[in-house]
């Protein structure tokens, strides 16, 4: 099973990935982590993402694609994976796509959690109070001003995802405003049965030449 999971910050992709980790045994992919583990582990990739990363410069798509790449071949990741982070962009997917085909693979599903944005703001806003009534420490993100900010950064860079996904018919739409089991449940019930490990290969392997070609 290979997933990604798009929707704004809050939409509670997290929750429901470590669900989807546990219920099919597949690993969750975050780019980040995977950038900073080429970083300690000095590979030839890491190093040039130190450089750019060094000169405060954004590291190319090409540079992620790559390490999602090499880090889907390893064994942990072989009964399916959740990219975390990636892609943020319809370029991103493009190179992902590209990526996946030179391999014979393909993704099973994209899930979009469909929320309200102003039921998250009010949301944060509530959390928010009720902290600072316990006396708890804010974190630098409960803030409503820096949640306006990304979702600002999620309809600009990442909703035109959704239409790039919804064309392909990968895209599978679940309320993501219903409680968290609910959510699980819908999740399970748009996910596509597992095709047989030829079939899948085999697609993959016409998709690859379609690019190719």
């Amino acid at each position: 099973m290979r997933l990604i999971l798009l929707g704004p910050p809050g939409a509670g992709k997290g929750t429901q990935a470590l669900r989807l980790v546990a219920k099919y045994g597949i690993v969750q992919l975050s780019t980040g982590e995977m950038l900073r583990a080429a970083v300690k582990a000095a590979t030839p990739v890491g190093r040039e993402v130190q450089e750019i990363m060094a000169r405060g410069g954004l590291v190319p798509d090409s540079v992620v694609v790559s390490i999602v790449g090499q880090r889907i071949e390893q064994p942990d990741a072989r009964k399916g994976f959740i990219l975390d982070g990636f892609p943020r962009t319809v370029p991103q997917a493009v190179a992902l796509d590209r990526m996946l085909a030179t391999r014979g693979l393909g993704l099973d599903a994209v899930i979009e959690l469909r929320v309200d944005e102003d039921a998250l703001v009010r949301r944060i806003e509530s959390r928010i109070a009720e902290m600072k009534e316990r006396g708890e420490e804010l974190r630098p993100d409960d803030n409503p001003e820096v949640l306006h900010n990304r979702l600002r950064a999620y309809r600009q860079q990442t909703a035109p995802l959704i239409a790039y996904y919804r064309h392909q018919e990968v895209l599978r739409t679940v309320n993501g405003m219903a409680p968290i089991a609910d959510v699980t449940a819908a999740i399970d019930k748009v996910l596509p049965s597992d095709p047989p490990a030829g079939a899948r290969e085999a697609d993959g392997k016409k998709k690859s030449e379609e690019l190719n070609s």
